[in-house]
């Protein structure tokens, strides 16, 4: 068994994985360049969504393509510049999209979120975190019948596979869960053991705090290459070489940059997500609300109301559109009425995305002692316990909870 593992990257899958690993017996460091949560990871919607199964590539859904190219403040959007570059993974994406393969992407999510649903349980018990845990429950909205006509398969697979619990609902129930809400949406599925954490940093933060109480290293370290020599893997940092018996490559939208060192072209892009944090009293949200044919939702961080989401397929490059947040905004003010807008902090974030919708959860081809876990899309926080708990496996090589075939480096 490896006594030492050094983890790239302190999001929340780092810092996951560091302790569960650390639980398990090894002795981890872990390195970011700017330390934890300080990226994609402190600026999600905080919702542990078990229940969102369903890949980003549907069957059909480039049928929509020249829509998101002339529509730059839709729900998917490609900036024109960036369409060039983006090309061969939107190939895969269509590849993707295809029946077979976009059921068998749906059957592993399934398979990842089930474990998830599980593991980040066990992980609220081993931090006693339920101080930090919001069990609110969920309203996915429709406001168009053909929307809604169009869910029903995926609501009976969610049914068939009891991801999670949920109710059918009506304008007058929704009032109920949640007032204030625009009478536009007439339908709703309620998921009422959703839960959110009251803010992604701090959640992410207290599992640091747990892991270096306990003797755990976080070092902030620019990592400059991961490279394979003379049958050795070489980790060059901005404070020199890096040594451990195992690596785990977990840093998301910049992970395939360091997966290159190693002769691996693995076709991450990043979902940019954009939102607005309102401070206390912007709206008396009471569960998290999703819109599901507009592509974002609101959420409560800490006592505020976050309005985020979108996807748009921009890379790491392109300077941030706020405007993209502007209209989620003004979005939001019609859905919910009584919202106020104002005083409001706007973030973008770089979510790693690859065409599948699956992560990377495996062995690098050309490296036996490093493991690839990255590649979540908008699913981190859901199934960073799932992973942590996957990695640790892979660490001992111990058989892995579920199958990790539809998670290979290779499947591209």
């Amino acid at each position: 068994m490896p006594k030492s593992v050094l983890i790239i990257g302190a999001g929340i899958i780092g810092i996951s994985a560091a302790l569960e690993l650390q639980s398990k017996g090894f002795h981890v460091r872990v390195l970011d360049r700017k330390g934890v949560a300080a990226e994609t990871s402190q600026g999600n919607a905080g919702a542990f969504a078990f229940s969102e199964v369903t890949p980003l590539a549907t069957p059909g859904i480039l049928r929509q393509a020249p829509k998101w190219l002339f529509d730059p403040l839709g729900p998917l959007s490609i900036p024109p510049r960036y369409a060039a570059q983006i090309a061969p993974w939107m190939y895969r994406f269509w590849r993707a999209s295809r029946a077979r393969r976009f059921g068998a992407a749906r059957a592993a999510q399934t398979a990842l979120m089930t474990l998830a649903q599980a593991a980040t349980e066990r992980q609220i018990k081993l931090v006693q975190g339920e101080d930090l845990i919001r069990r609110d429950g969920q309203l996915r909205l429709y406001d168009d019948p053909r929307q809604w006509q169009a869910d029903q398969s995926q609501r009976a697979f969610l049914q068939e596979h009891g991801v999670l619990a949920h109710e059918l609902l009506s304008t007058n129930d929704i009032a109920e869960i949640q007032p204030g809400l625009n009478p536009r949406f007439t339908h709703a599925l309620y998921t009422p053991n959703w839960m959110n954490t009251v803010d992604p940093k701090t959640w992410t933060e207290r599992l640091a705090q747990k892991f270096l109480s306990l003797g755990g290293v976080i070092d902030q370290t620019d990592v400059k290459a991961l490279t394979r020599m003379g049958g050795k893997t070489r980790l060059e940092t901005s404070q020199g070489p890096q040594s451990a018996s195992t690596i785990i490559l977990a840093a998301g939208a910049w992970s395939h940059s360091l997966a290159k060192g190693l002769g691996d072209a693995i076709p991450l892009e990043t979902e940019r997500g954009y939102n607005t944090t309102l401070p206390q009293g912007a709206f008396d949200l009471r569960t998290h609300l999703t819109f599901a044919a507009h592509g974002f939702v609101a959420s409560r961080i800490q006592n505020g109301v976050r309005i985020g989401g979108a996807v748009e397929l921009g890379g790491l490059e392109l300077p941030p559109n706020f405007t993209r947040a502007d209209a989620l905004l003004h979005k939001a003010q019609d859905f919910m009425p009584d919202l106020n807008p104002q005083g409001g902090q706007q973030w973008m974030g770089y979510r790693p995305s690859l065409p599948d919708s699956l992560p990377v959860i495996d062995y690098a081809p050309n490296a036996p002692n490093v493991i690839y876990a990255f590649g979540h899309g908008h699913l981190g926080l859901t199934q960073a316990a799932a992973t942590a708990e996957i990695i640790a496996n892979l660490v001992s090589h111990a058989p892995p909870p579920i199958d990790l075939t539809p998670f290979s480096a290779n499947r591209f």
